[in-house]
């Protein structure tokens, strides 16, 4: 009886708090443009007073709307509050500090704390924190809707480009502005994670474009709904099963139990390997590029993102093929070589290192304690998927990178020292593999180092990673089943485990489907670009659709209609083909019976 009795207030508590979650919405959306319009455009100081009053209204309704979550959530059960999302709200309640105890402020050791509370810029990120995790929640509630999650992936890609189109064209991101073609190439290439551009971005981004441009990079390579869903679901208490099941199939969990475990491994492993990437490439370039501390960091930190999300743009003219760096900076090159490599092997691949890891540690802890020594062998930490990874990311490292020297040592290494010559044909080995990074003007290499830099482009990295190509998983998998059809064998087995059917059939499917794209916008590109060679133009579109990111030159030749198939096929490559045909096809029910089975005769 007491449910029943219950049951008005709980639902007037749940409309009144969804007409809060559309105005909060709203007023995000409203922050979100203010902020956009006064940042990116030069604003006379009556705008700002204007702008002033519209950032105090939305800060106004986000108060209401946490302090209607802290009054209504004990009676919504299934709307569970995290425990950060009220670290958060705390936050936001100290902005009221100042307002409501004004005369705290000449208090000689409270002034500081008042006056920072009371700061524009601690009011704006708090105002920015919260319009993004609203959003977030509003785009996790969508798959609620029951929409086709391969059609939200792909949509969600394609919102941050076109956001990031219209940011890349504001007065303060360049410095002589740009056409919206060129705008939506760039913000493509970003959001894809490719660097392909189709001018000197240096001399045309101002620090605030290229600031826009590695946020872009790292929403891209995160994955936009990884992103999203770790806010909304972590922060903002949306769980229900169909989206938990959705954001599962989206990140690759295993479970719902892992859900959460998933996405926090995926943000942790992402900002603590950029984080040692940005000291260890500050360390060597640290007094060399005639930059103060503060433009050391931030070139650092760029870089550092820019490798590990193997996106391969660069604040320096050239690429990392400037100068400054080809002397005396292996160090940095090996650095950056490591980050793409861990940006690419994919994030289950970290996650089972870490595991492994951990394991050993706890081993050690115990021997340490007990020194007694551990006699029980630990079988299987290595994943069936970590292992092929591995093996076959090595051997394409090792081939690439004695390739380069053995067709470039006395052609494009030429006039470098042994150590410099090794060093940079194993850089370029790794950045070839999607990295889009380039040290030596690839016009300059032999035609037998092109066929091996588009096959490597082509095979890309680890699945569920920074990387693109048809990923060295898919790979692994032709290779093995063409030797298991040599040898006769009924079924593909390697490390005392069988290959799945539906494993073999995807990677014949990426194979095909990936070869047919690229046929198919290399044909259209050849009507369009008559003049540009055969080769430069599929060397163009294996880049563009491994989200590799390296040129022969002919991305500053392309016309406006050439630049947009190019933009294309980077925004194919990085949702992937496979993911969009599913979300466009209907699929086919499965069905309890089989028809007899018959040979089609090959050879």
């Amino acid at each position: 009886m007491r449910g029943i009795e219950n049951w008005p207030r709980h639902l007037a508590a749940r409309i009144l708090m969804g007409v809060m979650t559309v105005i909060t919405d709203l007023a995000a959306l409203i922050f979100l443009t203010t902020i956009v319009y006064e940042f990116g455009f030069g604003v006379s100081t009556v705008e700002r007073d204007q702008l002033i009053n519209v950032y105090i209204w939305v800060w106004i309704i986000f108060l209401l709307d946490i302090t209607l979550h802290l009054i209504f959530r004990s009676g919504l059960k299934q709307d569970r509050y995290k425990r950060l999302a009220r670290m958060f709200s705390i936050l936001f309640y100290l902005t009221l500090i100042p307002i409501v105890f004004p005369a705290l402020t000449e208090v000689e050791f409270l002034s500081w704390l008042w006056n920072f509370l009371d700061s524009r810029y601690y009011r704006l990120t708090l105002l920015f924190v919260f319009s993004f995790f609203y959003l977030s929640n509003s785009v996790v509630r969508l798959l609620g809707r029951r929409t086709n999650p391969s059609l939200i992936l792909g949509a969600s890609f394609l919102f941050f480009i076109l956001i990031g189109t219209g940011l890349l064209m504001l007065p303060r991101s360049t410095f002589h502005g740009i056409s919206w073609v060129d705008s939506l190439f760039v913000a493509t290439s970003s959001v894809c994670v490719t660097g392909l551009s189709p001018f000197d971005m240096t001399a045309t981004f101002t620090p605030f474009g290229f600031t826009i441009i590695i946020i872009l990079i790292q929403i891209g390579a995160l994955g936009v709904m990884t992103f999203t869903s770790f806010f909304a679901l972590f922060f903002m208490g949306n769980t229900s099963l169909y989206n938990q099941l959705i954001v599962r199939d989206m990140v690759s969990s295993k479970s719902l139990n892992s859900l959460f475990s998933t996405l926090m491994y995926t943000l942790a492993f992402t900002l603590i390997i950029e984080g040692i990437g940005t000291l260890l490439i500050w360390w060597n370039i640290h007094g060399t590029l005639n930059m103060n501390l503060k433009d050391e960091l931030l070139f650092s930190l760029f870089h550092s993102i820019s490798a590990f999300c193997n996106a391969g743009v660069s604040t320096l003219s050239g690429n990392v093929g400037n100068p400054l760096l080809m002397n005396g900076h292996n160090p940095f090159f090996l650095s950056i070589s490591i980050l793409i490599i861990l940006g690419g092997i994919g994030y289950p691949i970290l996650v089972n290192l870490k595991d492994i890891i951990i394991s050993y540690l706890k081993r050690l802890w115990i021997y340490l304690h007990t020194r007694e020594p551990i006699h029980r062998k630990i079988y299987h930490q290595f994943s069936l998927n970590t292992r092929i990874v591995f093996i076959t990311t090595f051997f394409l490292l090792i081939l690439g990178t004695l390739a380069i020297v053995y067709f470039e040592w006395d052609h494009a290494l030429a006039g470098m020292s042994v150590a410099d010559k090794w060093t940079q044909a194993f850089f370029n080995s790794v950045a070839s593999r999607t990295a889009g990074f380039n040290s030596i003007h690839l016009t300059t290499l032999t035609t037998q180092s092109l066929l091996f830099y588009m096959l490597f482009m082509w095979i890309g990295g680890g699945a569920q990673s920074t990387a693109g190509g048809i990923k060295v998983n898919a790979f692994a998998v032709i290779v093995l089943n063409m030797f298991a059809i040599l040898r006769g064998a009924d079924r593909v087995e390697v490390f005392g485990r069988e290959l799945s059917p539906d494993s073999i059939r995807r990677a014949n499917a990426a194979m095909i489907i990936s070869l047919g794209a690229i046929f198919t916008f290399v044909f259209l590109l050849t009507i369009l670009e008559p003049e540009i060679p055969l080769v430069t133009l599929v060397f163009e579109c294996i880049a563009a659709f491994s989200t590799a990111g390296t040129s022969l030159g002919a991305t500053p030749l392309l016309n406006n209609e050439s630049k947009i198939l190019i933009a294309v096929l980077m925004f194919i490559g990085r949702v992937g083909l496979v993911t969009l045909i599913l979300g466009m096809v209907k699929q086919k029910k499965h069905t309890k019976y089989r028809y007899p089975s018959d040979d089609i005769i090959i050879n």
